[in-house]
C-alpha cells in the first residue's frame, strides 16, 4: 500500500511542531504540505526546520498548492481556519482529522453535513490515554450513580484561548450522558460569593491557565468517606500528534462519515 499523503494546517505552532515529527516518524506516511497563515515567519521555509529535519516540503499559505497532493489534512487551529478548511476539502475530496475545540452549534452541524461527502475523525482530544479515560468515566458514573459529587478538573499553558477545554467538556458530556442528564442545564462553570449549597445533580467544571502545561484533566467522584478520581496528565504534546496520525491512517478504510476517537481505537460500547 502506497503512503498516505498527509497535509498539516498550522505547522508553526507547538501542536503544529509536534505533528510534523510524528508524520516524519510514521512508516506509513508522508507529509506533502504544509499550511500556515498569510503572516507566518516560516513561510518558504521546510516545514520541518524546527525539528531539525528536512522533508522537502515548503510551507505556504496558498491551499491549493498545498493540497495539491493530498489524501488528508490534519487540522489543530481554530474553528473560523477549519471551517474554511473544511469546505475546500470537501469540494476536493480530501479526508480531514479535526483537532480544533470551540465550534460553536452551526459549526458542528457544518462537520456533520460536510461528512456525508468525506472521512472526518473530529474528537476534543487525540491522545491513546485520554480517550480511554473517556471509556472508563462512562463506567464510572454509571457505578457511582448515586450519592457522589461531580467536579471536572482541567489545566493548560497560558496560550490556551477556550475554556473549559474541549477535552473538560466531553468528560462532562460522557458523565452526563451515562447519568441520563443535560450537561447544558446541570454544568456548574464557575463558583464565586455566596452560591449556596451544592446542587446534587450538579457537574462542576475548574479551570487552570499557567505556564507551560501541556494538558491535565481529572474527574472527580466524591462522597461521605470516599473519593475517586480519574485523572491523565499529558507531558509532551507528541501523544497528541500520534493519535491524529493513527487516526489519519484508520479513517483511509473507512466510508464517508462523522468519527471520533472512540471509533479509532474501537473503544465505544467498551
Amino acid at each position: 500500500m502506497e503512503k498516505l499523503r498527509i497535509v498539516l494546517n498550522g505547522v508553526g505552532g507547538r501542536m503544529g511542531r509536534a505533528l510534523v515529527e510524528a508524520v516524519n516518524n510514521e512508516a506509513d506516511a508522508v507529509l506533502s504540505g504544509a499550511i500556515e497563515h498569510s503572516q507566518s515567519p516560516i513561510l518558504g521555509l521546510d516545514a520541518g526546520l524546527s525539528i531539525g529535519v528536512n522533508t522537502n516540503v515548503i510551507v505556504t499559505d496558498k491551499l491549493e498548492n498545498a493540497l495539491s497532493n493530498a489524501d488528508v489534512v490534519i487540522d489543530f487551529s481554530r474553528p473560523d481556519a477549519s471551517l474554511k478548511l473544511l469546505d475546500y476539502c470537501v469540494a476536493s475530496n480530501i479526508n480531514m482529522i479535526i483537532g480544533t475545540t470551540g465550534f460553536d452549534e452551526n459549526g458542528k452541524q457544518r462537520l456533520l453535513d460536510a461528512s456525508q461527502k468525506i472521512g472526518i475523525v473530529f474528537a476534543p482530544n487525540f491522545s491513546v490515554g485520554v480517550n480511554l479515560m473517556f471509556a472508563l468515566l462512562d463506567i464510572a458514573a454509571r457505578t457511582l450513580s448515586k450519592g457522589y459529587d461531580i467536579e471536572i478538573i482541567e489545566a493548560h499553558h497560558r496560550h490556551k484561548v477556550d475554556a473549559p477545554s474541549g477535552t473538560a467538556l466531553r468528560m462532562g458530556e460522557v458523565i452526563a450522558k451515562a447519568l441520563e442528564r443535560d450537561l447544558k442545564t446541570c454544568a456548574i462553570y464557575g463558583r464565586e460569593g455566596q452560591t449556596g449549597a451544592r446542587l446534587p445533580e450538579s457537574i462542576g467544571f475548574a479551570t487552570v491557565r499557567g505556564g507551560d502545561i501541556v494538558g491535565d484533566h481529572t474527574a472527580l467522584f466524591a462522597t461521605d468517606g470516599e473519593r475517586f478520581e480519574i485523572t491523565h496528565k499529558a507531558s509532551n504534546r507528541l501523544t497528541f500528534a500520534n493519535g491524529a496520525v493513527r487516526a489519519a491512517l484508520w479513517l483511509r478504510n473507512q466510508a464517508n462519515g462523522l468519527y471520533d476517537m472512540q471509533d479509532v481505537l474501537a473503544l465505544r460500547g467498551m
